[in-house]
């Protein structure tokens, strides 16, 4: 079993930025990917980024692009997703993933392994 934990969400002022980090504990494979996705109040979870553990092959959303980066740390078995240039409607509930990627890195279905979420919220 792998268990995720999201961290460090917060409220930030438009145009700041956030850092995110996911840990994850117990094991974990090479093929595996990892991701973020979001949700926001009445709306459906939507992708943001993931990255395919060995190889680093890196996916974004249009929304996102130019301005978040995602990484990672194969040591540490830790997943972070820098936020710059942070908009009112990047405010959501961020939740970290990992899964087999079998449906594709933006897919849900693709994930079997979900952290419970931190809140980032972006005032005007």
């Amino acid at each position: 079993q792998v268990q995720l934990v999201e961290s460090g969400g917060g409220l930030v002022q438009a145009g700041g930025s956030l850092r995110l980090s996911c840990a994850a504990s117990g094991r974990t494979f090479s093929n595996s990917v990892v991701g973020w996705f979001r949700q926001a109040p009445g709306k459906e979870r939507e992708f943001v980024a993931s990255i395919s553990w060995n190889i680093g092959f890196q996916s974004y959303a249009d929304s996102v692009k130019d301005r978040f980066i995602i990484s990672k740390d194969n040591a540490k078995n830790t997943m972070y997703l820098q936020m710059n240039s942070l908009k009112p409607e990047d405010t959501a509930v961020y939740y970290c993933a990992l899964g087999t990627g079998n449906f594709g890195l933006r897919y849900t279905l693709s994930y079997q392994s979900w952290g419970q979420g931190t809140q980032v919220t972006v005032s005007s």
